[in-house]
């Protein structure tokens, strides 16, 4: 099977979150980023499972600049086979999808990963955007996935159950918690991760279709004020004067 895995940056759980002056770029000044979790423990790792139990070839995909490469270095060190980087610094969701697409378009894929969010946005966008773009059927939150008799069979989780969906690739999946178990570069890995081929494709001309204005962090959480059960009045004072939530 030929796999492609696209793969986004995001930054650590742990960075701490601020913006320019003009409040309209996010300061990326001590931050340290990480591959989505998303993408890397499930995407990644369910695409190399199925090259070694069916044979093939797993590709990772990444838009973005050249800072991003030693995370896409990781992904060759867990285990796939051929990275691109398409050089695009500072892409929006549906000019990353585009970039994708016109790079998967032509390339014969069965099957094309995506993690089911990034942990930054949460938007859950990019699988959807990109089955429609390349006119593919489209499984999302996939959190168990099998290949036989030229089917995929892939469990997403519903409320109260689970739903079991049939496909023939070629088709985008979104990976959820679940599909597969992390891995962590060994040694032989990351020594064979500097031997693989990390190809840079030059970004096609996309035009942005949203602006972002500006970007306001939330207010500080206040801390927590107890009030006695059978001190109505007051619950409803708080609630009227202090939250204006009645």
């Amino acid at each position: 099977m030929k796999l492609l895995v696209c793969l986004s940056k995001t930054a650590d759980t742990t960075a701490r979150i601020a913006f320019d002056a003009a409040g309209v770029k996010f300061s990326e000044e001590g931050v340290q980023f990480i591959l989505n979790p998303y993408d890397e423990w499930y995407a990644l790792v369910r695409a190399i499972e199925l090259r070694d139990a069916l044979g093939g070839q797993v590709d990772v995909v990444h838009v973005g600049s050249s800072a991003s490469e030693m995370l896409i270095r990781k992904a060759l060190a867990i285990g796939a086979d051929a990275a691109f980087r398409i050089d695009d610094p500072e892409p929006e969701t549906r000019s990353v999808a585009e970039q994708i697409a016109r790079f998967a378009e032509d390339r014969g894929y069965d099957i094309i990963f995506t993690g089911k969010e990034t942990i930054d946005y949460n938007s859950s966008e990019m699988g959807s955007m990109l089955a429609a773009l390349l006119n593919l059927p489209f499984v999302s939150l996939c959190s168990k996935l099998d290949f036989a008799d030229g089917i995929l069979r892939c469990s997403t989780d519903i409320e109260g159950g689970t739903q079991i969906v049939e496909v023939r690739p070629p088709a985008v999946i979104s990976a959820a918690k679940g599909l597969a178990e992390q891995r962590i570069p060994n040694m032989k890995g990351i020594i064979d991760a500097k031997k693989k081929p990390l190809e840079v494709l030059p970004a096609s001309s996309i035009s942005a279709l949203t602006e972002v204005v500006r970007y306001e962090l939330p207010q500080e959480k206040q801390g927590v004020r107890m009030i006695a059960p059978d001190d109505i009045h007051e619950l409803v004072n708080v609630l009227k004067n202090d939250l204006k939530l009645i």
